[in-house]
């Protein structure tokens, strides 16, 4: 049992008028009073037409809306407010009968606690049981602490035994009287429980089991505006925002401008086409790959703005990809059929070089632990390597040699390579099955995304799929509309949730798709060559980067001038959904 401490005071619940005293006292039958789950409630509103709801649609009944809001308060520590809106409203948090009975339980009156159980109106027999084993649970632990062992047995035998539900839990609360050991194991802090704490728990756990028209569940209304919030986000079609960013004031809503359409930097230190590039897991950093054999470590600094942090050098070939550790402080890069090397990405230090005889390596990946990384070789096969170099494993025949791609789900348990042209082989490392993926068209390169359970691929055929791996792969959704003839183009996911797909594209341009719907909703010109590779920030939704034939890195962020005119007109407080601004 644990949970959200509730600080309303058991004598804060109900608060009656002198009319109603005066009525009661009057009155030989209360049943006019009481509602049909057994407690007393509010006096009856005036009218049982529209005045018993509130809202303009008139869905929302007034008397369930008023005590959300008094438990609600009574919640945030506003005690006082919650007691004047029950006497001002003359509608009571709880009956009578359910003050009483918290009043028991947090007294730790327990045999009272289940007589007031009895009265609080519940007609479900299995919750009645099942509310009475966590009360004399809670007695028989208690007693227990206090080493009242032959009290807390009797209670075992007399009172809970006989209710006949949860047996197993029955017989863990009998090994704790043999064996005060097997308390810590059953998840109990100490035979020692602190009482209030303990007891609030357990008012949480009851609060959990009860109909919540008898005890509204803790937190409610931030359930219901969290629910509302959640809906708004759902509807919004270019949402790419933090969560800081929504407001109660306004209906949340964003617009084209929350997606990084604008050039806010040009990186050019590299001196021939850049062909790859990635952020970091924490997008802390940038790592870019080139046709003149460097690559480059880029810092991404709280401004936004990219500086030079390493350019490493030593391959003899053109680097074709990196691959960052998962924690990363370091970096693989890859040179085209010649040898992997690690990078110490604080010092810029290379730290080993992975080599085969007689073949050369083609792509780099790590596994989950950081401890391991593996390596697609030009004789199909796949490599694995500890990080001293030794060769710890090889695949044969799991992949062609035409395409680099080779990935890793976050538990490291499944691994995903292209076994053929027109199909991509997801392997389960453990059980050792095999799923395939396939295509009509010839696969080029792949992408996988944050939360393993779908994959992006790109085809030759102009077309970027995106399929659904959890289960028995399933073709989701089309992307269309870049162009791509004779090079090996890239894309990734993005956004917010993953919320977006971009591609680079032959036509110098950066391609966005709306992940859902599979509809073209931006087009980025400003390059001057072939967009060969782009890769999202996976912190900032606003940051997106592309690398070129033309010698260049674009790093694409929000229209500040849109924004800013935004601000200008906007009537009233403006809240700007944009990275660090707030």
């Amino acid at each position: 049992m644990g949970g959200v401490e509730d600080n309303e005071p058991p004598s804060k619940r109900v608060k009656t008028s002198s009319l109603e005293l005066e009525n009661l006292s009057n009155t030989s039958s209360l049943s006019e009073f009481i509602n049909p789950l057994g407690g007393l409630m509010a006096r009856p509103l005036p009218s049982q037409g529209r005045e018993d709801m509130v809202g303009s649609k008139g869905v929302i009944k007034k008397v369930e809306f008023v005590r959300i809001i008094t438990k609600a308060l009574y919640s945030l520590g506003y005690e006082r407010s919650g007691a004047v809106l029950e006497e001002e409203s003359g509608i009571p948090l709880h009956s009578s009968a359910v003050d009483i009975f918290r009043k028991q339980v947090l007294e730790g009156n327990w045999d009272e606690s289940v007589i007031a159980l009895q009265k609080i109106g519940l007609v479900d027999e299995n919750i009645l049981k099942s509310a009475s084993f966590l009360i004399l649970e809670q007695k028989f632990l208690e007693l227990l602490g206090k080493n009242r062992v032959m009290e807390a047995l009797d209670t075992l035998r007399s009172d809970i035994t006989p209710l006949s539900i949860n047996k197993k839990r029955v017989h863990e609360l009998s090994c704790c009287v043999i064996s005060p050991s097997q308390h810590m194991l059953l998840g109990f802090a100490s035979l020692e429980i602190e009482t209030s704490n303990a007891r609030m728990r357990l008012l949480e756990e009851l609060q959990k089991l009860l109909p919540p028209s008898i005890m509204i569940p803790e937190r409610r209304l931030e359930h219901l505006v969290e629910q509302a919030l959640r809906v708004q986000r759902e509807a919004c079609y270019f949402h790419n925002s933090h969560e800081s960013c929504f407001s109660l004031y306004t209906d949340h809503q964003c617009g084209k401008d929350q997606l990084p359409s604008h050039t806010t930097q040009v990186l050019r230190e590299h001196h021939d086409e850049v062909w790859f590039l990635q952020f970091s897991n924490q997008g802390k950093y940038l790592a870019s790959s080139s046709i003149d054999r460097s690559a480059i470590i880029w810092e991404v600094r709280e401004d936004g703005e990219l500086t030079l942090k390493h350019k490493l050098s030593g391959h003899l070939k053109p680097v074709l990809m990196v691959a960052w550790s998962p924690d990363d402080s370091q970096l693989l890069t890859c040179g085209m059929e010649e040898v992997v090397r690690r990078w110490d990405v604080h010092s810029g230090e290379c730290l080993h070089v992975y080599e085969k005889n007689g073949v050369g390596l083609i792509s780099c990946g790590w596994f989950p632990d950081g401890k391991e990384l593996f390596s697609g070789v030009t004789d199909r096969t796949i490599c694995f390597w500890d990080l001293d170099g030794k060769e710890l494993d090889s695949w044969k025949g799991q992949r062609t040699s035409k395409t680099s791609d080779v990935a890793v789900t976050k538990d490291g348990r499944h691994m995903i390579s292209l076994c053929r042209e027109t199909v991509i082989l997801l392997l389960d490392r453990e059980t050792k099955t095999e799923r395939l993926i396939e295509e009509e068209q010839t696969i080029t390169s792949f992408s996988l995304s944050k939360d393993d359970k779908f994959l992006l691929v790109n085809l030759i055929n102009q077309e970027i799929h995106l399929w659904n791996i959890k289960d028995d792969p399933k073709l989701v959704t089309r992307y269309k509309g870049h162009k791509r003839s004779r090079f090996l183009i890239r894309s990734c996911f993005g956004g917010t949730e993953q919320a977006f797909i971009a591609s680079g594209s032959e036509d110098s341009q950066v391609y966005i798709w709306h992940r859902s719907s599979g509809d073209l909703i931006q087009t980025l010109p400003g390059h001057s060559g072939t967009v060969n590779c782009v890769s999202w920030n996976p912190s900032n939704p606003h940051m997106l980067a592309s690398a070129s034939d033309d010698h260049t890195i674009r790093i694409w962020g929000l229209n500040r001038v849109n924004l800013k005119r935004k601000e200008i007109y906007s009537n009233g407080t403006v809240h700007l959904c944009n990275g660090n601004i707030k």
